[in-house]
C-alpha cells in the first residue's frame, strides 16, 4: 500500500501494524527518513507532488521489487507539505520469506523514491528558500540496480 499524507506520522506504529499477523514472512526490512535541520540552515523542508500521478508511479516501482525480489507485501508512507527538522518525511517497509530479499528490495525502493519519484521539495531557512535535487551520489545509487 502506498499513502501521501500531509500528516505526522508514527514509524513504530507503522512497522508493528505492518508486522502484525505475518506467520508465513522470514523478514520485514524498514526504512526511516527524517527531515534534516542542515546545520540550521533548515528550517522547513515542504514536499509537493501530484495526487494520483505520483502514487501510480510508485506503484510501478513497487511492482518491480515485487516481482525482482519475491516480496509478499510493501508498505510506503511519505509526507508532502511543510516538514519540520526530526519529522518522518518517509517510511518504507518490505515483507519478504528471506532476509536479504527484504533488506534489497527497502533499498531499491528507497534509491528510486530518493532520486526519481515525482516529489518537488523545497527547503527554506535564514537565508531563503532553494529547490532541492538528487545529488550525485543519489543517482550513484539508482543506477547500480540496473546492473544486478
Amino acid at each position: 500500500m502506498i499513502s501521501l499524507t500531509d500528516q505526522a506520522f508514527d514509524p513504530g506504529t507503522l512497522l508493528s501494524n505492518f508486522c502484525r499477523g505475518r506467520t508465513e514472512t522470514g523478514a520485514v526490512a524498514s526504512f526511516v527518513g527524517l527531515a534534516r535541520a542542515e546545520g540550521g540552515a533548515a528550517a522547513v523542508l515542504e514536499l509537493d507532488a501530484y495526487p494520483g500521478f505520483t502514487e501510480a508511479q510508485i506503484a510501478q516501482h513497487v511492482a518491480t521489487a515485487q516481482s525482482r525480489f519475491e516480496l509478499q507485501d510493501v508498505r510506503i508512507v511519505h509526507r508532502i507539505g511543510a516538514i519540520g527538522p526530526g519529522e518522518p518525511i518517509v517510511f518504507v517497509a518490505t515483507a519478504a520469506s528471506h532476509r536479504r530479499a527484504a533488506f534489497e528490495a527497502c533499498d531499491f525502493l528507497m534509491d528510486y523514491l530518493k532520486s526519481r519519484a515525482p516529489f518537488w521539495k523545497k527547503e527554506t531557512g535564514p537565508d531563503g528558500a532553494r529547490w532541492i535535487e538528487p545529488r550525485p551520489q543519489d543517482l550513484t545509487d539508482l543506477a547500480r540496480w540496473e546492473t544486478r
